[in-house]
């Protein structure tokens, strides 16, 4: 009786497991895509949080001492110490006659493909 040899056998094995690691990777690089989607997204909506408080504080600041120079006007704040990149922060402070007084923030910031653009207005305490 002669002894059959399995030549295929290892074929078969390595060709099998080279399309479960493929499975494998695809599923992984979704997940990781997914992943680094959320994270940008709550990167920028971080980012936008802090512009707004910082918008917010400067408002504060200078709606007390304002003689009427910048209300109603559009203000461009520089954020560039923030260290956000493709980042703008516009305010607009209302006229002094209203009670309580109230600002106008615009915030846009980007990071890669991602963009977010906010425009809220805030009442300010006094």
């Amino acid at each position: 009786m002669k002894k059959r040899k399995n030549k295929g056998f290892v074929l078969v094995l390595v060709t099998v497991l080279i399309a479960l690691t493929g499975i494998i990777m695809a599923f992984l690089t979704s997940t990781s895509n997914s992943m680094l989607f959320h994270s940008n997204k709550n990167y920028l909506r971080a980012c936008e949080r802090n512009m707004i408080a910082s918008a917010l504080a400067w408002s504060e600041t200078n709606i007390q001492k304002d003689s009427g120079d910048i209300s109603g006007k559009m203000i461009e704040l520089d954020v560039t110490e923030m260290d956000i990149r493709g980042s703008k922060l516009v305010v607009n402070l209302s006229s002094p006659d209203k009670t309580p007084p109230q600002v106008r923030i615009g915030t846009s910031c980007s990071l890669g493909r991602n963009n977010l653009t906010s425009d809220k207005t805030y009442k300010i305490r006094q």
